[in-house]
């Protein structure tokens, strides 16, 4: 396993400690709110490194495909869901989370689908998916910061997930109908 896996690894391993940070936390305990912020930070963080050794030293494996997406959803969908239900302060309204969470559900069930059908799927991250990660991951900094312009952020947020929801589905459906593809 190379060094970026290794970071893609430790990223979804920091899921379970965010995740109780936010299960355990009341106002009375707000420390449990920074030590969250500062967890999701370290992942975010390891988002970036990972992704700058494995370009650097070009470190790229059938493994890396799929543990940096896997852990970039895995943490961002806990944000999502514990951040609505858990108020510190500022949550996520419900429509937001459930914009978030159903374009990965979309994704996934995109990806099984021409991975049935197909038996192969190559995956490449596009610009809208790049923007969509960002925005979502600065709307969970802005939020367990207790941000007052976390709406305008979460905002952009949306918009970017829609767009790359969009996008994502044009690009599967042309994979999936393209010749040869076994679907009529």
């Amino acid at each position: 396993m190379n060094i970026a896996n290794k970071i893609s690894t430790f990223r979804i391993l920091t899921v379970p400690f965010f995740i109780a940070c936010l299960l355990y936390y009341s106002p009375s305990k707000d420390y449990l709110r920074f030590f969250a912020l500062f967890i999701f930070v370290l992942a975010v963080f390891s988002d970036a490194i990972d992704g700058f050794i494995a370009r650097k030293r070009r470190q790229y494996s059938p493994a890396g495909t799929i543990l940096d997406p896997l852990a970039d959803k895995v943490l961002l969908m806990s944000a999502f869901i514990f951040l609505y239900l858990i108020d510190t302060g500022i949550r996520f309204p419900l429509w937001v989370s459930l914009i978030v969470l159903s374009r990965d559900a979309i994704i996934l069930l995109g990806i099984i689908t021409i991975l049935m059908v197909r038996q192969k799927l190559e995956i490449k991250p596009t610009i809208w998916g790049k923007l969509t990660t960002v925005f979502q991951m600065l709307s969970v900094i802005s939020i367990l910061s207790r941000w007052n312009f976390s709406y305008m952020l979460w905002s952009i947020a949306v918009f970017f997930t829609l767009a790359s929801g969009i996008d994502y589905i044009r690009r599967g459906f042309a994979i999936l109908y393209a010749p040869g593809g076994g679907c009529n």
